[in-house]
């Protein structure tokens, strides 16, 4: 007996279909939650970009840089001021920095 197998297809292609929607709904919603903490993770990483290049000037000169325009100047360490609020506050010149990144 002869049968037509030719509605075989459609129920693949409506499954390809679905599994297409299934994957850009889940691209949409990782990317939203991955970008959710992006700021606070861009804060920590100039953070610790101050701290290295602090320590760094510590370990050459024996002391902690006096400002965070001493670390721009001479160790090249670049920040974003225009989105960042940095606060560098340094007590002595033994005495690791206290510093804090905050978004504007």
């Amino acid at each position: 007996m002869y049968s037509d197998k030719s509605n075989k297809g459609f129920p693949a292609a409506a499954l390809v279909l679905i599994a297409a929607v299934i994957i850009a709904f889940a691209v949409y919603f990782a990317s939203t939650f991955a970008s959710r903490d992006l700021p606070e993770e861009s804060a920590a990483a100039i953070r610790n970009a101050i701290r290295r290049s602090a320590l760094q000037c510590y370990a050459v000169e024996g002391i902690y840089p006096p400002t965070l325009e001493y670390l721009e100047e001479n160790y090249g360490l670049q920040v974003n001021t225009r989105d960042y609020y940095i606060r560098y506050d340094i007590f002595a010149s033994n005495i690791a920095p206290q510093i804090t990144v905050t978004g504007k």
